[in-house]
């Protein structure tokens, strides 16, 4: 063996411990920081959700189911990732049975909250519809079903990781051959293509049965005054939860997109010959299409935030009243009698 070949062995073990050390300080802190928000961002969430402003919302039972299965996310997937990759504790890829329940949870996990956004977004499609027989599908009592349905759905559907993962050379992974193929190839459109697609499918339907509404019941040559009172048929309620899903499907869009692209290579590379540097670097790069995920599920609570002011108030009125103990004036009689006074004004005009 030559100089120049210990020095590119040299050169790799170097690099592969720069890359071990990158991946173990993101996941220590990164993970750990997207926990931290994100479970202080479920439980804020879950209890504006819960307010009677929004009971019997279908889209707001979608969004409330959503967060409460991410507070698991958080503190199941994350948070064996984050030790798993971050304070290298092997219990993944030492105990068979901790490896068979960790991975069926952690597909579980993802898997509950991702599909309620997607019902969620399937609900705005039928709301927003003219269709007066499709809008009946927009009701809490479907919502209830398809949440309920959602979770045993995928419990019975991922019991196949339960048998077909095992440890081989020191690892927890689905099992090689036919299997692994299909399962790489499931899990990659599961995962992402599917969930992307029926998002933006259903997202541009919505758009544009807003659209068509606005375009029928505020037609240019309308009065200004007449059209004002007809475009209540959208409430703000339904606008601002239109806001809230279309910026939710963008950060899904964004956010996963990796993860699958990721996955395809994967499978298309599993019988590749690898070596060690190349292993590393696929760990690496596997575990931060990871990250984005988790980062979208933490950013739920500041998207509903910053896009509906229903859901501020909401927010508002439960810190004033519930944790500062303060009566919060109603201010809703005053505004009908204010409005009511204007347009009364404006028609003895």
């Amino acid at each position: 063996m030559n100089n120049t070949t210990i020095n590119i062995y040299d050169n790799q073990a170097y690099l592969i411990s720069i890359i071990d050390l990158l991946n173990k300080t993101i996941s220590q802190f990164g993970l750990g920081l997207i926990m931290i928000m994100g479970n202080i961002g479920s439980v804020l969430t879950c209890i504006v959700f819960y307010q009677p402003t929004f009971h019997k919302n279908p889209c707001a039972m979608y969004f409330l189911a959503s967060s409460f299965s991410q507070f698991f996310t958080f503190n199941f997937s994350l948070l064996t990732r984050m030790i798993h990759y971050g304070y290298n504790i092997q219990t993944l890829n030492t105990s068979l049975w901790y490896c068979k329940i960790r991975s069926y949870l952690f597909y579980l996990f993802i898997a509950i909250p991702r599909y309620n956004i997607i019902f969620a977004s399937i609900d705005r499609y039928f709301a927003s519809s003219r269709d007066a027989l499709r809008r009946q599908w927009s009701s809490s009592k479907i919502a209830f079903r398809l949440i309920i349905g959602n979770i045993f759905f995928w419990c019975i559907l991922y019991i196949q990781v339960i048998i077909f993962y095992d440890i081989t050379t020191g690892t927890c992974y689905y099992q090689s051959g036919a299997y692994g193929m299909f399962f790489s190839i499931y899990i990659s459109i599961d995962s992402g293509i599917l969930p992307t697609c029926l998002m933006l499918v259903f997202g541009l339907l919505t758009l544009n049965n807003v659209h068509q509404t606005r375009k029928r019941i505020n037609p240019g040559l309308q009065p200004d005054r007449t059209r004002s009172i007809h475009s209540g048929k959208l409430s703000k309620k339904d606008v601002q939860f239109h806001r809230m899903l279309a910026n939710q499907i963008c950060l899904f869009v964004i956010l996963n997109l990796p993860n699958p692209c990721y996955l395809i290579y994967r499978s298309s590379t599993i019988y590749a010959v690898k070596s060690p540097l190349r292993r590393t670097v696929e760990s690496f790069v596997g575990n931060m299409t990871y990250v984005p995920i988790y980062l979208g599920f933490s950013l739920t609570f500041a998207n509903f935030a910053i896009s509906s002011q229903i859901f501020r108030q909401e927010f508002i009125r439960f810190i004033q009243t519930k944790i500062l103990c303060r009566p919060v004036a109603s201010v809703t009689r005053g505004r009908i009698i204010a409005v009511r006074a204007l347009r009364s004004k404006e028609e003895n005009e």
